[in-house]
């Protein structure tokens, strides 16, 4: 026996620590898996909540949402790609405070993302009184809504769109450049398709948040039917008066964000976002 050896420890394999494992996993899937199945199991054998479906306040709010998150999704690739670039590959002053402002409204509660937002373009707000001079109204309208999904979901995006650029080659790049590809070519041509499953993973996220957002929007943009009145402010409000509505409308609001989880998920361990891209095939 080599004493000079030292055997470690295998709390996990052994029969008391893996019991004690699989519970604990098991009560925290429960834990969040529970209200999920408790929701369906409300909705599917209740035919009057499938009949809210065509109801407007039903179809209103998934028509709002589906057109604001894929506004505010597109205007978070836009703008979000060029920062997170910028944060992931040049060393400026105060990148570490543009980084912490980027990450703030991660934890800020949505209800002061909304005040924010309301004192920020309101009438009142600060830049309120030059919006208004210009004949343009934000508070209170669609593009409140759009903006308050923007100010809080679009971080996703940024953090993860920056993490993938850090984790690109700068060897590939450097290789492009020296065949004659300037940085934006080599940008579009080789950064961007090996931070594929980043950036789409970021936007997956940032739509979901977006989907999902009540706080913000009721705040700065109010609850408006076929303004305003996206599906988190139509459940809230018909949990009021219209219950099966309120249900129908959740178990869809779950339903299309499982689905599109689970969808990219499966693209990406099925390996249907790499790039392909080599040192050697870029040399070649």
């Amino acid at each position: 026996m080599n004493r000079g050896v030292r055997s470690r420890p295998q709390l996990a394999t052994a029969p008391f620590g893996a019991t004690l494992l699989w519970c604990s996993a098991a009560a925290f899937v429960l834990f969040l898996v529970l209200p999920i199945v408790a929701l369906f199991v409300e909705v599917v054998p209740s035919g009057a909540a499938w009949s809210a479906t065509s109801e407007p306040v039903v179809t209103d709010a998934l028509r709002l949402s589906l057109i604001t998150t894929a506004i505010s999704a597109g205007l978070t690739v836009v703008f979000g790609t060029p920062l997170a670039y910028l944060l992931a590959r040049r060393n400026f002053r105060g990148a570490g405070l543009i980084d912490a402002l980027v990450d703030l409204p991660l934890v800020l509660p949505p209800a002061v993302a909304g005040i924010a937002l309301l004192f920020t373009f309101g009438r009142s707000g600060l830049l309120g009184g030059l919006i208004d001079d210009a004949g343009v109204a934000i508070a209170f309208t669609t593009t409140a809504v759009v903006f308050a999904q923007l100010f809080v979901a679009a971080p996703f995006y940024v953090k993860s769109a920056k993490s993938g650029f850090e984790s690109v080659d700068q060897d590939l790049e450097r290789v492009s450049a020296t065949l004659g590809e300037g940085e934006l070519r080599t940008f579009v041509r080789v950064t961007v398709p090996l931070a594929a499953p980043a950036l789409l993973g970021g936007i997956v996220m940032t739509w979901a948040r977006a989907l999902g957002e009540f706080g913000a929007t009721i705040m700065f943009a109010g609850s408006l039917q076929r303004v305003t009145k996206t599906v988190p402010l139509s459940i809230y409000d018909a949990l009021q008066d219209d219950l099966d509505a309120a249900l129908i409308l959740s178990v869809v609001l779950v339903a299309v964000s499982f689905v599109v989880l689970l969808v990219f998920k499966a693209l990406l361990r099925h390996g249907l976002f790499s790039s392909g891209i080599s040192l050697e095939g870029l040399r070649d």
